[in-house]
């Protein structure tokens, strides 16, 4: 039998981040041979990982970066099977070096290929299933590419990434400001522009019949019916149906009997309200549309051109679970 060394034993922990016995009795199975006893733990770790292979990987870290220029920016998720395991230093450590080597490769794909001191990226990640003891995988890897790049992290949890069409004086506090918004409010599109309209007619037929049906039961109890919308994206909003909505909105102001020279006081707001009240889908799934989430009496669209001359142009988002 070998004679394995504290030194042995400590060089293997820190190429492999193995534990000290796992170590020992790798070097001791492999007879002192340092690149054998990696491969036994590789081995061990691939066992695992096969085994494992059907678990959910929910829990991790997930890591954004931009390159020097601002001008590519990378989320990557590393994913894992417990919380505990996705708040341990060593694998945000992991995480952090694996989106690195990320902002050089241009697919998921590529990643799991490139080197990683001596060894594919692929090969360390079964590695250190052998290690920790669970399942351990990317998850989402995204890229986007614009003029200006910024992004926001929330607690490892949930990142974005936002591209600008220019590099402006306040470019990184724009960039984190929207990169915040969407990790928070979840959109899906930038405009309402960007919505296929079979989409937008299916989802009325919906949303109108989920309602319709919640009101048979509120008239039932008693209580007071909610509103179906007529349309519920600014893509169904023609010049045509604002003109007619806004003689609909003269009439009633007649009925109601106010004095029509103080009309123009009034429209702007109702009209307002009409347009807000049949446009739900792009308050929830457009970017551009929605309430700021620091200032709630603003759209994203708004705030953005608040700011000068520039415009959001893409944007990312991934999340654990």
């Amino acid at each position: 039998m070998a004679n394995i060394t504290a030194a042995e034993v400590s060089k293997l922990r820190q190429a492999t981040g193995a534990g000290m016995m796992d170590c020992k009795k790798a070097l001791v199975e492999a007879e002192g041979d340092f690149d054998k006893a990696i491969r036994i733990l590789r081995e061990k770790g691939q066992k695992i990982a096969d085994k494992r292979a059907d678990r959910e990987s929910s829990e991790g870290a997930v890591i954004a970066k931009v390159n020097d220029t601002k001008n590519k920016g990378i989320i990557v998720s590393l994913n894992c099977e417990t919380d505990f395991v996705g708040k341990n230093e060593s694998f945000v450590s992991l995480a952090n070096e694996l989106a690195e080597i990320a902002l050089n490769v241009s697919s998921k794909e590529e990643l799991l290929a490139t080197n990683f001191n001596g060894m594919t990226v692929q090969e360390k990640l079964t590695e250190q299933t052998g290690v920790i003891g669970e399942k351990i995988e990317i998850g989402d890897f995204k890229i986007l590419e614009a003029p200006f790049v910024g992004f926001y992290i929330h607690g490892n949890k949930i990142g974005a990434l936002t591209g600008l069409s220019s590099n402006i004086e306040n470019a990184d506090t724009l960039a984190k400001d929207i990169s915040m918004q969407v990790a928070s409010m979840g959109a899906t599109t930038l405009s309402y522009k960007d919505f296929d309209p079979e989409y937008v007619a299916s989802e009325t037929q919906a949303r109108i019949a989920a309602i319709e049906k919640e009101n048979i039961e509120l008239g039932r109890l008693g209580k007071t019916l909610k509103n179906v919308p007529q349309f519920i994206s600014r893509a169904q909003l023609t010049d045509e149906i604002i003109a007619q909505a806004e003689e609909n909105l003269k009439a009633e102001l007649k009925a109601e009997g106010k004095p029509e020279q103080i009309w123009d006081k009034i429209l702007p707001g109702k009209l307002e309200r009409f347009i807000s009240d049949n446009t739900t889908l792009d308050q929830e799934q457009c970017l551009l549309d929605q309430n700021f989430i620091k200032d709630d009496k603003k759209s994203v669209s708004e705030y953005v051109k608040s700011l000068g001359d520039v415009s959001v142009v893409a944007f990312e988002r991934v999340s654990l679970g």
